[in-house]
């Protein structure tokens, strides 16, 4: 009798203990919430971009058809959004011409947009200053890179470096980088698309919700000078921006003459974006995962990012600002 008794003792303290703890249905942690930030443009060039619904577009996540559970304009007010500038410090010494576009393009942002100006140096995202909404003295803070060829490193590591210390924790905002550099890595110079530094630097910039758009602008030394490096740099750069939903601009081989069709044309794509939502399978835990949207609309082209990284529901929250 008193054997049963101890029993059923224990039996009471282990509910109690269990009632305490917060409680995740297996079903939370097989379903995955994801998020993408989408960009909407029209196929013909300059003509206004069309609306589009969620239901004029098919998802599928690791090829996979997936439902839109959400769909939402980004437009003025409940548009948050971070934008970091990030100029390699061993670009050529004449970017100094594109520096009054650089900075028209950050006054021109909109009022509520948060900038800064970061600058590749041996590896790390060097921050000029903070985010900052005055965005006439974040464009003070531009200044020529040092010239020195390779002295970022690698862009990735750069960037790799941003998005593990993002200047903010507000997770609600939209995260842009604008990268101006020549894309080479100088740690794996010959062309290699699984270039280990390039997807960790993708991988982390997808963890840290941060969309690339670069701009090609080569440096001094003799291998960005060569049809070689800047093609490889290109290349890098273009598997970077897909991957996260972004863009590149380049001109050929060599360095624009302006760099404000890019701008211009980067500030249309910031201006029609929607967040897209979605829930998917997690049979192996968070982690990154393929993702193809196409748009159902003949006048609509849909630049969404080709990898996102899925977590849990209950487990949501920032990831950069470490």
């Amino acid at each position: 009798m008193r054997t049963a008794k101890l029993r059923f003792v224990a039996f009471a303290a282990a509910v109690a203990l269990f009632a305490a703890v917060p409680v995740f249905s297996q079903g939370d942690f097989n379903q995955g919430q994801g998020k993408a930030v989408v960009t909407v443009m029209s196929t013909e060039k300059g003509a206004t971009p069309p609306s589009v619904s969620a239901n004029q577009l098919a998802l599928k996540i690791n090829g996979k058809p997936t439902n839109i559970t959400s769909w939402k304009r980004l437009h003025n007010d409940n548009a948050p959004i971070q934008l970091v500038v990030m100029i390699d410090d061993g670009a050529s010494s004449s970017v100094a011409t594109q520096l009054p576009e650089i900075s028209q393009f950050i006054k021109a942002l909109p009022s509520s947009a948060q900038v800064a100006v970061a600058y590749m140096d041996n590896g790390r995202a060097q921050l000029a200053g903070p985010l900052s909404t005055d965005h006439d003295a974040v464009a003070r803070e531009l200044r020529l890179p040092n010239g020195m060829p390779g002295i970022s490193g690698s862009p990735y590591f750069c960037l790799s470096d941003l998005a593990h210390h993002w200047p903010s924790h507000d997770s609600t905002a939209r995260r842009v980088v604008v990268m101006v550099t020549n894309g080479i890595d100088y740690y794996e110079v010959r062309y290699n698309p699984d270039d280990p530094y390039l997807q960790a630097a993708i991988h982390d910039a997808l963890r840290s919700k941060i969309a690339v758009y670069s701009i090609y602008w080569g440096s001094g030394n003799y291998l960005s000078g060569t049809e070689y490096g800047a093609s490889d740099g290109q290349n890098l750069l273009a598997q970077l921006t897909q991957a996260t939903g972004g863009y590149s601009y380049w001109q050929g081989m060599g360095n624009p003459v302006s760099f404000q069709p890019y701008l211009k044309d980067l500030g249309r794509r910031l201006d029609h974006q929607y967040e897209m939502g979605f829930t998917v399978p997690l049979r192996h835990g968070p982690g990154v995962h393929n993702l193809k949207l196409q748009a159902k609309v003949a006048s609509a082209k849909v630049t969404a990012p080709q990898r996102v990284y899925i977590g849990h529901p209950a487990m949501a929250g920032p990831v950069g600002g470490e």
